[in-house]
């Protein structure tokens, strides 16, 4: 009879923990997603608003800085609100940040859009991963990572198709109005499973515990953390937001092709991501984890970025990227986690995940100079260096958390 309960009680516990994934899954996505709202529209931008690879780079720059400045934030909002309100407000934003993109008619529009829907994603992964650390099962963490991540690479690998299937139909402005649609559905089902997103929040401080909860900050692992994100996010940024005009301008690749090539590079990552998860789940050596796999993917990169392959073999590698860096990912959050101060959840991921803010605000800028003075190889190799520094980060983490 006990054996019976028992059963029952793991297999209700499976349940909860499974649809507690699957939301918090769903929401990632939607931030991918939203990452790729205007970049992959840089090209029709360009000619409908003659703007140059540095003016684009600038709108993804601001997206990010605006997202990184709110994430510190928003992870002591978390501790302090709870992660469920912040996240309807994030999603409320992103529909408006749609409905803007739909009715924009020049730069400083552009500009709107993308500081709007950078504040919606400032709050994402504190909220995240203070849902999944406080509802999910310690044992079944490694594989809610696993399927965070996954999540996410999917949101990027659907945006693409989403964004440009449409806008190739019915216009890139009803494609922007699709979008709007999709969140306020996202936002619907998500107010409807609200009991599953509730968390406990942190009591209230006097004004000497809040020195307390700064401490965090002192800790070297929390700043080789975000040092890792940052580094490992600039390949990211420059793969999303000119790895299309790349293959176009090197290669001769189609708009299409192109396109199709990011989408592969993002379930491919995806893909590395659901194995990455039970290398997670079965390794304490999360950090050589995540060294290993960023060494592959600078390998596969510098690759591309010889210009020795040719077209079809370097969409090939570049999409094969993708998958090196996926299988880290899961074991990257792991690093993290066991890296993280108790009940500090939401203030340490928030700032050591605006290191991937800052790296996707900094590599726009920087690279999209590169890009208009023709200078596509090495866009492509100094994504390759900044990946090869994260390696070095990687395993500093390690040595500061005893992992």
């Amino acid at each position: 009879m006990s054996s019976n309960i028992s059963d029952l009680h793991q297999s209700a516990s499976l349940q909860q923990d499974a649809s507690i994934i699957g939301l918090v899954g769903l929401a990632h996505a939607s931030s991918h997603f939203a990452h790729l709202l205007l970049p992959l529209m840089f090209p029709v931008f360009m000619k409908e608003f003659g703007l140059s690879y540095s003016e684009l780079g600038l709108l993804a720059s601001t997206f990010f800085v605006v997202s990184g400045v709110g994430q510190a934030g928003a992870g002591f909002a978390v501790d302090r609100l709870g992660a469920r309100a912040l996240l309807y407000a994030a999603l409320l934003t992103f529909m408006v940040a749609s409905l803007a993109a739909a009715a924009v008619t020049g730069y400083t529009g552009l500009l709107f859009v993308a500081a709007l829907a950078g504040l919606g994603n400032a709050t994402f992964h504190p909220v995240d991963f203070t849902i999944l650390n406080q509802r999910v099962s310690a044992q079944r963490l490694g594989y809610a990572f696993s399927a965070h991540g996954l999540s996410g690479n999917l949101g990027w690998a659907l945006a693409p198709l989403f964004l440009a299937g449409l806008g190739s139909v019915l216009g890139w402005r009803t494609a922007y109005l699709a979008c709007a649609l999709l969140y306020a559905g996202i936002l619907l089902l998500m107010l409807h499973q609200h009991d599953k997103l509730k968390t406990q929040v942190a009591p209230a401080r006097t004004d000497r515990s809040q020195e307390h909860a700064l401490a965090f900050m002192k800790l070297p692992v929390v700043w080789w953390c975000f040092a890792y994100f940052l580094l490992s996010t600039i390949t990211l940024a420059v793969v999303q937001s000119f790895s299309i005009s790349i293959l176009q301008l090197m290669h001769g690749v189609s708009l299409e092709a192109a396109t199709m090539t990011l989408s592969v590079y993002m379930m491919c990552s995806a893909l590395g991501m659901l194995v990455g998860g039970f290398v997670a789940a079965r390794t304490q050596q999360s950090d050589r984890v995540v060294a290993m796999a960023m060494g592959t993917a600078t390998v596969l990169l510098v690759l591309c970025g010889a210009g020795l392959l040719g077209a079809t073999w370097t969409m090939v590698v570049l999409a094969s990227t993708g998958f090196a860096v996926g299988i880290g990912g899961p074991s990257r959050d792991m690093m993290i986690k066991k890296a993280t101060p108790k009940a500090a959840t939401g203030r340490v991921y928030g700032m050591v995940y605006s290191g991937l803010d800052t790296g996707m605000a900094l590599a726009p800028a920087v690279f999209g100079a590169f890009m208009d003075r023709g200078w596509y190889a090495a866009t492509l190799l100094g994504a390759a260096l900044a990946m090869a520094l994260s390696v070095l980060a990687a395993l500093g983490v390690g040595r500061r958390s005893g992992l």
